[in-house]
């Protein structure tokens, strides 16, 4: 987990019921969220060393495997710890996201109903 005193997360994703949820289990947190909908963007704001990265490893518009390769092979971001979510039944892509590095993976399920426990503790507030 970072311990800087940077108080942001980023979320990728493009679902708006975990937008929504997100947005206030951070707003509890102490956290900021920035929602973003691309690898460039994800990349982009990975540089400025957030707490948490999330990634909706069903999200079309990003290719999460892959950039979470990208992530662990570059030495000033390997470190950000990275949260996948994906459907319960999508066993391969969760067993690749691990592989890849993905710190932890969670059925979709069961990241709605951790999520505040997840963010208070990367906010510093557990």
């Amino acid at each position: 987990m970072q311990t800087n005193g940077n108080k942001k997360i980023v979320a990728a994703m493009t679902d708006l019921m975990f937008t929504v949820k997100i947005h206030e289990a951070a707003k509890r947190a102490g956290l900021t969220v920035d929602f973003v909908k691309s690898d460039v963007d994800v990349l982009e704001k990975a540089r400025e060393q957030p707490r948490l990265i999330i990634l909706d490893l069903n999200c079309g518009s990003v290719d999460a495997v892959g950039l979470i390769l990208k992530m662990k092979a570059d030495p000033e971001l390997k470190g950000i710890y990275l949260i996948g979510f994906l459907s319960h039944v999508q066993g391969e892509l969760k067993q690749a996201a691990h592989v890849a590095g993905c710190n932890m993976v969670l059925a979709r399920s069961a990241f709605s109903q951790s999520i505040v426990q997840i963010l208070q503790r990367h906010g510093g507030v557990m």
